[in-house]
């Protein structure tokens, strides 16, 4: 197993972003503005891209953009060896998913969860988490 570093892709403002940060988790926000986010007083810098990450192929990315915008961001993910994609409700569509899934290793998205949309960090995250700790 790889370690993750969580990126969340192309948000300026995320209660996911803040969901990984009030469990203590290094996570890196990216915004194409560059605005650094803050969340409970803290600010987090942004990377503008995908291309600036330290380790992508040690990286996981939740993406939550529209599924126009999603479908360029695993493009430059995969190309840069991203192992892992979390496709938050509302960003992918069949298109995307099909891309998704046969160019990563883990994907979650789709149908699943808790929630009525299918699988979302801020619903089933707490589950996920004690998984992957286990």
């Amino acid at each position: 197993m790889y370690p993750i570093h969580p990126s969340l892709a192309h948000t300026n403002t995320s209660p996911v972003f803040k969901w990984y940060a009030d469990r203590d988790l290094v996570a890196t926000p990216i915004n194409p503005q560059g605005a650094a986010l803050t969340v409970n007083g803290q600010s987090y810098p942004a990377i503008k891209s995908l291309a600036e990450l330290e380790s992508p192929k040690e990286t996981s990315v939740s993406i939550i953009t529209a599924p126009a915008i999603t479908l360029k961001t695993l493009q430059e993910a995969n190309e840069l060896g991203v192992p892992a994609v979390w496709l938050q409700p509302g960003t992918f569509d069949d298109e995307v998913l099909a891309y998704a899934n046969k160019n990563f290793k883990t994907v979650v998205a789709g149908k699943g969860g808790w929630g009525g949309e299918g699988w979302c960090v801020l619903v089933d995250g707490e589950r996920s988490l004690g998984a992957a700790r286990l």
